[in-house]
């Protein structure tokens, strides 16, 4: 599995992702920029994830839903605020409900994913910047860290494979 580290920091509604991927840099930038490779990590083994759009320009929109066990679909969606490829990602990261518009009842964080290479790996930092202390407590009650820990721990098949 590539995380090393899961860092929660109530004081800056904040919480750091950092995972060890092993392969270098511009290799491990496809896993954000290709919206197939995307899916196939974004969710949890047990709620795969299809990209339904993918347009990671500054003001784009990367629109995806989650199918669980029992056929549901959770829905989600980012706005890309900034992006500085292979090095960084920055978004607005949101539910939606059925239709896909913004779920006004969920909070909407800020996600930026940084790539360093290192030693011909990389290290994928993703720092998630939560609305609130409840907004943040909410959504780890929710599961998020044990969701991105099994998302993430997908990376290391995708990379074993062609790119």
């Amino acid at each position: 599995m590539p995380v090393i580290e899961i860092l929660k920091d109530p004081s800056a509604l904040s919480m750091t992702v950092v995972a060890e991927l092993a392969a270098p840099l511009e290799r491990s930038w496809q896993l954000l920029a290709d919206p197939r490779q995307l899916e196939r990590w974004w969710g949890p083994p047990s709620y795969p994830a299809t990209v339904t759009e993918h347009d990671l320009t500054p003001g784009g929109h990367v629109v995806y839903y989650m199918t669980g066990p029992g056929g549901e679909r959770p829905r989600g969606w980012w706005r890309v605020l900034a992006v500085d490829p292979p090095r960084s990602l920055e978004v607005e990261d949101g539910f939606a409900d059925a239709d896909g518009d913004p779920d006004p009842n969920m909070p909407v964080m800020t996600m930026r994913f940084t790539l360093e290479e290192a030693a011909g790996k990389t290290l994928l930092t993703s720092v998630t910047t939560f609305p609130s202390l409840e907004a943040m407590q909410h959504l780890l009650a929710m599961g998020m860290e044990d969701g991105i820990r099994a998302a993430t721990g997908q990376i290391d098949g995708i990379l074993g494979e062609a790119a």
